[in-house]
């Protein structure tokens, strides 16, 4: 699926098609592109979810700095999170800060995932994410 579909599935609208990772939608939830490798499983309150861990200044380009703000928008806020996994064929070059465009990548949104911002130091961030019922 293209990025730009994946954000159709949420009802939310890019910036820019080229090279916007995120967005909110109608309902004002963050939904963010967010790569696969930097997820892991935890524990909240005896259920399964899942927490992302990275950081903005691992990359740069046109789509950082809008992430930022809609990260910094969406913690005042208190926004839930929607995810669309992004998973590429290099996922060394991705943890390197590499032009991801370069690469071949998919983008699947979890629409049964429902996320909330943990922490963001204005670089740091972790996002947990359960499934909604």
């Amino acid at each position: 699926m293209l990025i730009s579909e994946a954000f159709k599935a949420f009802k939310a609208t890019q910036n820019n098609v080229q090279w916007s990772v995120s967005a909110f939608n109608e309902k004002g939830e963050l939904v963010l592109s967010l790569w696969h490798q930097f997820f892991q499983p935890v524990t909240v309150n005896g259920e399964r979810a899942m927490k992302y861990v990275d950081r903005v200044s691992r990359w740069s380009g046109n789509g950082n700095s809008e992430f930022r703000e809609k990260l910094d928008l969406a913690t005042k806020n208190g926004a839930t999170v929607r995810a669309i996994i992004a998973k590429t064929n290099s996922p060394e070059a991705i943890a390197c800060g590499e032009d991801a465009s370069k690469y071949k990548n998919t983008f699947s949104p979890k629409i049964d995932w429902v996320g909330s911002i943990t922490k963001w130091d204005s670089d740091n961030f972790e996002i947990v994410f359960s499934k909604q019922v």
